[in-house]
């Protein structure tokens, strides 16, 4: 069976996108049951056991469903995938809200629940309400974290992300993350802010298998970043990171700031990501960012790339 993965670097045309939503099932469900280990649920680790989690016939008997519907649901191969069952899977599996959602939208269900809150309509004052959020750095941009707009303090904040850095000409803020240079990264906790990017982009991912725009730039990030390729393929999945971030500029030293997401008038699934002060110092040090900016860095030989940019959504 083909995944995702293999299109992001072998360069074929990818297959049919419900072929691809059900490969992407496939393998979203072998990694989430490679993480239940045996102890968690109550069953004996055993000494024969030749891969890590549950069996397949394990966790179909634990969430009381067909052990032969189980078997193709995860080689995804074509079932009937009912609400119900599809629910006792996830609780099986322990999946959070997000993981939940990204399964039912993986086997095509809609997820039970309160419809989402309806988007904006698009408002050309946008662009002058962000101007007036300043000194607060603040962007508009969508699930695939391309940026649409950036306000002044925003491109002072992360001046790598002002060019267009994409293959198409797109800004695009998890592109610069894995494409900036280590010793030029905005964050002090690198590892963490990577690995909460890619699963967000994983989570919104499940709601564009198969589209041209995403495989393409999935497999041009993968292409130039070993990194990106690693993280992809844990298959995390989990909404966009609300706590605090700490990053290291140049020309005010460290501040901690927290992304506060609303919806924007920037299609269907567009966002108003403004970063806001952690403390009363961190909110001086932005507004001396914004009076003062500092002169550009001076040029310098660059580490290896894998380096950091901002979450603008």
């Amino acid at each position: 069976m083909t995944t995702t993965s293999d299109h992001l670097t072998a360069g074929t045309r990818p297959p049919p996108r419900r072929e691809q939503r059900r490969d992407e099932l496939a393998t979203f469900l072998r990694a989430r049951r490679a993480r239940i280990q045996p102890e968690d649920v109550g069953l004996p680790a055993g000494q024969r056991r030749r891969t890590p989690g549950l069996r397949r016939e394990e966790l179909a008997q634990l969430a009381g469903v067909g052990i032969t519907w189980y078997t193709r649901l995860e080689q995804g191969r074509p079932v009937d995938a009912a609400e119900r069952a599809l629910d006792a899977v996830a609780r099986t599996l322990r999946l959070d809200r997000v993981e939940r959602e990204h399964l039912f939208r993986l086997a095509g269900v809609e997820p039970a629940g309160p419809a989402g809150p309806r988007r904006p309509a698009p408002d050309p004052a946008v662009e002058l309400t962000l101007a007036q959020l300043d000194p607060l750095p603040a962007a508009v941009g969508n699930s695939r974290h391309d940026l649409l707009l950036t306000n002044r303090s925003y491109d002072l904040l992360f001046p790598r992300t002002v060019a267009p850095a994409t293959p198409d000409g797109r800004r695009n803020s998890i592109w610069c993350a894995f494409t900036t240079p280590a010793c030029c990264t905005p964050f002090v906790r690198p590892d963490e802010e990577l690995s909460r990017m890619v699963a967000a982009l994983r989570a919104a991912y499940g709601r564009h298998v198969g589209e041209p725009a995403w495989e393409g730039f999935l497999g041009a990030l993968a292409g130039v970043s070993a990194r990106f390729r690693t993280l992809w393929e844990r298959r995390d999945a989990a909404p966009p990171y609300d706590g605090p971030t700490v990053l290291r500029h140049p020309g005010i030293g460290e501040v901690r700031l927290r992304a506060a997401r609303l919806g924007a008038p920037a299609g269907p699934e567009g966002r108003l990501t403004v970063y806001t002060p952690w403390t009363p110092g961190d909110r001086a040090l932005l507004e001396r960012l914004h009076l003062r900016p500092p002169a550009a860095p001076a040029p310098h030989a660059h580490g290896p790339e894998h380096g950091l940019a901002p979450d603008a959504g």
